[in-house]
Protein backbone atom coordinates (compact mmCIF):
# COMPACT_ATOMS: atom_id res chain seq x y z
CA UNK A 1 0.00 0.00 0.00
CA UNK A 2 1.44 3.09 -0.91
CA UNK A 3 1.34 6.60 0.35
CA UNK A 4 -1.37 9.37 0.43
CA UNK A 5 -0.39 13.11 0.64
CA UNK A 6 -2.76 15.64 2.07
CA UNK A 7 -2.24 18.93 2.00
CA UNK A 8 -3.30 21.17 5.14
CA UNK A 9 -2.37 24.67 4.88
CA UNK A 10 -2.84 25.92 8.75
CA UNK A 11 -2.59 23.00 10.76
CA UNK A 12 -3.81 25.04 14.15
CA UNK A 13 -4.85 23.12 17.17
CA UNK A 14 -7.33 21.34 18.06
CA UNK A 15 -6.73 19.76 14.27
CA UNK A 16 -9.77 21.03 12.34
CA UNK A 17 -12.52 18.70 10.93
CA UNK A 18 -11.94 19.29 7.67
CA UNK A 19 -8.38 18.27 8.08
CA UNK A 20 -9.22 15.28 10.51
CA UNK A 21 -11.87 13.99 6.83
CA UNK A 22 -8.49 14.47 4.87
CA UNK A 23 -6.01 12.16 6.66
CA UNK A 24 -9.13 9.89 7.39
CA UNK A 25 -9.67 9.76 3.56
CA UNK A 26 -6.65 9.00 3.08
CA UNK A 27 -6.11 6.40 5.72
CA UNK A 28 -8.49 4.16 3.29
CA UNK A 29 -6.55 4.61 0.75
CA UNK A 30 -2.70 4.26 1.99
CA UNK A 31 -0.50 5.38 4.43
CA UNK A 32 -1.23 9.17 5.00
CA UNK A 33 1.40 11.62 4.59
CA UNK A 34 0.57 15.96 5.28
CA UNK A 35 2.48 18.92 3.07
CA UNK A 36 1.94 21.40 5.38
CA UNK A 37 3.65 25.42 3.48
CA UNK A 38 5.00 26.37 6.72
CA UNK A 39 7.59 25.13 9.71
CA UNK A 40 5.70 23.49 12.26
CA UNK A 41 5.60 23.68 16.42
CA UNK A 42 6.50 20.31 17.46
CA UNK A 43 2.84 20.22 19.40
CA UNK A 44 1.40 20.45 16.23
CA UNK A 45 3.48 17.99 14.48
CA UNK A 46 2.68 15.67 16.99
CA UNK A 47 -1.07 15.86 16.56
CA UNK A 48 -0.88 15.21 13.18
CA UNK A 49 0.43 12.01 13.77
CA UNK A 50 -1.80 11.08 16.37
CA UNK A 51 -4.24 11.56 13.60
CA UNK A 52 -2.47 9.06 11.29
CA UNK A 53 0.27 11.28 9.67
CA UNK A 54 2.80 9.52 8.89
CA UNK A 55 5.47 12.02 7.18
CA UNK A 56 5.44 16.03 7.39
CA UNK A 57 6.63 17.92 4.66
CA UNK A 58 7.63 21.19 5.11
CA UNK A 59 9.22 24.10 3.14
CA UNK A 60 13.25 24.29 3.75
CA UNK A 61 12.80 28.03 3.61
CA UNK A 62 9.89 30.50 4.63
CA UNK A 63 7.42 31.14 1.42
CA UNK A 64 6.97 34.32 0.04
CA UNK A 65 3.53 35.82 0.98
CA UNK A 66 2.07 35.80 -2.92
CA UNK A 67 -1.21 34.03 -2.38
CA UNK A 68 -1.31 30.62 -3.77
CA UNK A 69 1.53 30.41 -6.27
CA UNK A 70 4.15 29.89 -3.46
CA UNK A 71 1.81 27.06 -1.55
CA UNK A 72 1.64 25.22 -5.10
CA UNK A 73 4.90 25.29 -5.65
CA UNK A 74 5.35 23.83 -2.61
CA UNK A 75 3.09 21.30 -2.71
CA UNK A 76 4.04 20.51 -6.08
CA UNK A 77 8.08 19.94 -4.83
CA UNK A 78 6.36 17.71 -1.80
CA UNK A 79 5.03 15.73 -4.79
CA UNK A 80 7.74 15.08 -6.40
CA UNK A 81 9.68 14.27 -3.03
CA UNK A 82 7.00 12.02 -1.52
CA UNK A 83 5.75 10.09 -4.87
CA UNK A 84 2.82 9.35 -3.29
CA UNK A 85 -0.27 7.38 -5.06
CA UNK A 86 -2.66 10.37 -5.06
CA UNK A 87 -2.76 13.78 -3.10
CA UNK A 88 -5.82 15.36 -1.11
CA UNK A 89 -6.85 18.95 -0.80
CA UNK A 90 -9.57 20.79 0.76
CA UNK A 91 -12.60 22.09 -1.51
CA UNK A 92 -12.18 25.91 -0.46
CA UNK A 93 -11.43 28.35 -3.28
CA UNK A 94 -7.52 28.80 -2.55
CA UNK A 95 -7.29 25.13 -2.20
CA UNK A 96 -8.85 24.14 -5.71
CA UNK A 97 -7.21 27.12 -7.24
CA UNK A 98 -3.96 25.13 -5.70
CA UNK A 99 -4.39 22.13 -6.86
CA UNK A 100 -4.85 23.24 -10.58
CA UNK A 101 -1.58 24.87 -10.55
CA UNK A 102 -0.42 21.88 -8.91
CA UNK A 103 -2.03 19.59 -12.15
CA UNK A 104 -0.38 22.08 -14.24
CA UNK A 105 3.20 21.50 -12.85
CA UNK A 106 3.73 18.18 -12.43
CA UNK A 107 1.30 17.02 -16.02
CA UNK A 108 -1.60 15.38 -13.81
CA UNK A 109 -5.25 14.82 -13.85
CA UNK A 110 -7.70 16.98 -11.22
CA UNK A 111 -10.73 16.27 -9.92
CA UNK A 112 -12.35 18.95 -7.68
CA UNK A 113 -15.80 18.79 -5.85
CA UNK A 114 -15.09 15.26 -4.71
CA UNK A 115 -17.70 13.80 -2.31
CA UNK A 116 -16.11 10.11 -1.73
CA UNK A 117 -12.49 8.66 -3.17
CA UNK A 118 -12.86 4.66 -3.62
CA UNK A 119 -9.76 2.48 -3.11
CA UNK A 120 -8.84 2.43 -6.48
CA UNK A 121 -8.76 5.87 -6.49
CA UNK A 122 -11.62 6.51 -8.54
CA UNK A 123 -13.82 9.61 -7.41
CA UNK A 124 -17.44 10.33 -6.76
CA UNK A 125 -18.40 13.97 -7.05
CA UNK A 126 -21.58 15.71 -7.62
CA UNK A 127 -22.30 17.69 -10.80
CA UNK A 128 -24.94 19.72 -12.80
CA UNK A 129 -26.00 21.13 -9.38
CA UNK A 130 -26.34 18.34 -7.65
CA UNK A 131 -28.62 16.84 -9.94
CA UNK A 132 -26.74 14.19 -10.48
CA UNK A 133 -23.48 11.91 -9.74
CA UNK A 134 -20.61 11.16 -11.45
CA UNK A 135 -17.59 8.63 -11.28
CA UNK A 136 -14.25 9.85 -12.59
CA UNK A 137 -10.37 8.66 -12.73
CA UNK A 138 -7.47 10.58 -13.24
CA UNK A 139 -5.58 8.98 -16.48
CA UNK A 140 -2.41 11.16 -16.06
CA UNK A 141 -0.22 11.45 -13.66
CA UNK A 142 -0.61 11.55 -9.21
CA UNK A 143 -3.98 11.93 -8.75
CA UNK A 144 -4.94 15.17 -7.31
CA UNK A 145 -8.49 15.48 -5.81
CA UNK A 146 -10.20 18.67 -3.49
CA UNK A 147 -12.58 16.87 -1.20
CA UNK A 148 -15.83 18.64 0.21
CA UNK A 149 -16.40 19.43 3.48
CA UNK A 150 -18.07 16.79 5.32
CA UNK A 151 -17.72 13.82 3.08
CA UNK A 152 -16.43 11.70 5.86
CA UNK A 153 -16.20 10.85 9.26
CA UNK A 154 -12.80 12.73 10.66
CA UNK A 155 -10.44 10.50 11.91
CA UNK A 156 -9.99 9.87 15.63
CA UNK A 157 -7.01 10.35 17.32
CA UNK A 158 -4.70 7.47 18.49
CA UNK A 159 -1.16 6.74 19.82
CA UNK A 160 0.40 6.86 16.87
CA UNK A 161 4.28 8.20 17.16
CA UNK A 162 5.78 11.39 16.24
CA UNK A 163 6.02 11.72 12.38
CA UNK A 164 9.15 11.72 10.78
CA UNK A 165 9.84 15.68 9.04
CA UNK A 166 11.54 16.30 5.81
CA UNK A 167 12.75 19.82 4.50
CA UNK A 168 11.36 20.58 0.91
CA UNK A 169 13.38 23.31 -1.02
CA UNK A 170 11.05 25.12 -2.99
CA UNK A 171 11.97 27.17 -6.37
CA UNK A 172 10.91 30.79 -7.19
CA UNK A 173 7.25 30.68 -7.37
CA UNK A 174 7.25 32.86 -10.53
CA UNK A 175 5.70 36.50 -11.00
CA UNK A 176 2.40 36.28 -8.48
CA UNK A 177 0.24 38.73 -6.70
CA UNK A 178 1.57 39.89 -3.37
CA UNK A 179 -0.01 40.71 -0.36
CA UNK A 180 -0.08 44.30 0.31
CA UNK A 181 -2.34 44.41 3.72
CA UNK A 182 -3.88 41.88 6.32
CA UNK A 183 -6.45 42.40 8.76
CA UNK A 184 -8.32 40.48 11.27
CA UNK A 185 -11.53 38.84 10.43
CA UNK A 186 -14.33 39.48 12.56
CA UNK A 187 -14.94 36.29 15.07
CA UNK A 188 -18.13 35.06 15.16
CA UNK A 189 -17.64 32.09 17.13
CA UNK A 190 -19.56 29.84 14.74
CA UNK A 191 -18.07 27.27 12.79
CA UNK A 192 -16.69 28.19 9.07
CA UNK A 193 -19.48 28.13 6.64
CA UNK A 194 -17.83 25.30 4.22
CA UNK A 195 -17.01 22.91 7.12
CA UNK A 196 -20.37 23.26 9.20
CA UNK A 197 -22.32 20.62 9.69
CA UNK A 198 -25.73 22.56 10.42
CA UNK A 199 -26.19 25.70 8.36
CA UNK A 200 -29.21 28.17 8.41
CA UNK A 201 -29.33 30.82 5.33
CA UNK A 202 -31.72 33.60 4.93
CA UNK A 203 -32.28 35.34 1.86
CA UNK A 204 -34.58 37.90 -0.08
CA UNK A 205 -37.49 36.89 2.41
CA UNK A 206 -35.30 37.70 5.92
CA UNK A 207 -35.74 41.44 4.28
CA UNK A 208 -32.71 42.89 5.88
CA UNK A 209 -33.29 41.25 9.45
CA UNK A 210 -30.64 38.29 9.96
CA UNK A 211 -31.72 37.54 13.67
CA UNK A 212 -34.20 34.89 13.80
CA UNK A 213 -31.41 33.26 11.60
CA UNK A 214 -28.50 33.62 13.09
CA UNK A 215 -30.66 32.88 16.70
CA UNK A 216 -31.83 29.17 15.65
CA UNK A 217 -27.83 28.90 13.96
CA UNK A 218 -26.92 29.83 17.54
CA UNK A 219 -29.08 27.64 19.10
CA UNK A 220 -28.04 24.63 16.67
CA UNK A 221 -23.95 25.42 16.93
CA UNK A 222 -24.15 26.15 12.83
CA UNK A 223 -22.71 28.56 10.77
CA UNK A 224 -25.03 31.30 9.04
CA UNK A 225 -24.92 31.22 5.08
CA UNK A 226 -27.02 33.38 2.80
CA UNK A 227 -28.32 33.53 -0.70
CA UNK A 228 -26.85 36.41 -3.09
CA UNK A 229 -29.58 38.73 -3.29
CA UNK A 230 -28.65 39.02 0.57
CA UNK A 231 -25.14 39.84 0.14
CA UNK A 232 -25.87 42.16 -2.38
CA UNK A 233 -28.16 43.99 -0.63
CA UNK A 234 -25.79 44.54 2.06
CA UNK A 235 -27.62 42.48 4.90
CA UNK A 236 -24.22 40.09 5.65
CA UNK A 237 -21.15 39.76 4.50
CA UNK A 238 -20.31 38.39 0.92
CA UNK A 239 -18.48 35.45 2.59
CA UNK A 240 -21.37 34.11 3.95
CA UNK A 241 -23.13 33.52 0.30
CA UNK A 242 -23.96 30.00 -0.81
CA UNK A 243 -24.57 29.03 -4.27
CA UNK A 244 -22.96 28.85 -7.83
CA UNK A 245 -21.23 32.28 -7.14
CA UNK A 246 -20.42 31.51 -3.08
CA UNK A 247 -19.37 28.94 -1.33
CA UNK A 248 -20.50 24.99 -2.14
CA UNK A 249 -21.11 23.33 0.89
CA UNK A 250 -22.53 19.86 2.24
CA UNK A 251 -23.95 20.02 5.62
CA UNK A 252 -25.81 17.39 7.67
CA UNK A 253 -28.37 19.66 8.09
CA UNK A 254 -29.59 22.81 5.98
CA UNK A 255 -32.08 25.00 6.46
CA UNK A 256 -33.24 27.52 4.09
CA UNK A 257 -35.01 30.33 5.12
CA UNK A 258 -36.43 32.74 2.57
CA UNK A 259 -34.60 31.90 -0.21
CA UNK A 260 -36.76 31.08 -3.46
CA UNK A 261 -33.98 28.26 -4.78
CA UNK A 262 -33.11 28.92 -7.62
CA UNK A 263 -30.33 27.18 -9.25
CA UNK A 264 -27.93 29.31 -8.60
CA UNK A 265 -28.44 28.69 -4.74
CA UNK A 266 -29.17 24.65 -5.41
CA UNK A 267 -25.55 24.21 -6.92
CA UNK A 268 -24.03 25.41 -3.44
CA UNK A 269 -26.20 23.65 -0.94
CA UNK A 270 -28.33 20.33 -3.36
CA UNK A 271 -25.41 17.65 -1.89
CA UNK A 272 -26.54 18.29 2.21
CA UNK A 273 -27.38 15.33 4.00
CA UNK A 274 -30.81 16.94 5.10
CA UNK A 275 -32.72 20.18 3.40
CA UNK A 276 -35.48 21.96 5.59
CA UNK A 277 -37.21 25.13 3.07
CA UNK A 278 -39.13 28.08 5.31
CA UNK A 279 -41.05 30.05 2.36
CA UNK A 280 -44.13 32.09 1.93
CA UNK A 281 -44.15 30.76 -1.88
CA UNK A 282 -45.45 27.27 -1.72
CA UNK A 283 -44.46 27.49 -5.05
CA UNK A 284 -40.68 28.17 -4.61
CA UNK A 285 -38.12 25.81 -6.74
CA UNK A 286 -36.44 25.40 -3.00
CA UNK A 287 -39.19 22.66 -2.15
CA UNK A 288 -38.76 20.82 -5.05
CA UNK A 289 -35.01 19.18 -3.22
CA UNK A 290 -36.27 20.09 0.46
CA UNK A 291 -36.57 16.70 2.55
CA UNK A 292 -39.30 18.85 4.90
CA UNK A 293 -40.98 22.22 3.54
CA UNK A 294 -42.49 24.85 5.81
CA UNK A 295 -44.87 27.13 3.99
CA UNK A 296 -44.49 30.40 6.04
CA UNK A 297 -43.35 33.22 6.92
CA UNK A 298 -39.80 33.01 8.32
CA UNK A 299 -40.33 35.98 10.90
CA UNK A 300 -42.49 33.38 12.61
CA UNK A 301 -41.28 29.98 12.10
CA UNK A 302 -37.97 30.80 12.72
CA UNK A 303 -38.63 32.49 15.99
CA UNK A 304 -40.82 29.29 16.91
CA UNK A 305 -38.57 27.09 16.35
CA UNK A 306 -35.79 28.30 18.37
CA UNK A 307 -38.30 29.14 21.53
CA UNK A 308 -39.16 25.07 21.17
CA UNK A 309 -35.33 24.08 21.11
CA UNK A 310 -35.02 26.35 24.30
CA UNK A 311 -38.02 24.26 25.74
CA UNK A 312 -36.37 20.25 24.95
CA UNK A 313 -33.07 21.75 26.16
CA UNK A 314 -34.35 22.95 29.39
Amino acid sequence: MGSVLVFIDVPSLPLPRAARELLAIAGTLGTPEVAVPRPLADEAAAELGRFGAARIYEPAQELPDVLVAAKAAFLAEAVRAANPDAVLLGNSFEDREVAARVGIKLGSGVITDAVAVAPDLSVTKSVLAGSFTSTCRVQTGIPVITVKANSAEPAEPGDGGTPERSQVTVPDAGPAAAVAERSEKRVSGRPELSEARVIVAGGRGVDGDFGPVEELADLLGGAVGASRAATDAGWIEHSAQVGQTGKTVSPQLYISAGISGAIQQKAGMQTAKVIVAVNKDPDAPVFEIADFGIVGDLASVLPQASEEIRKRRA
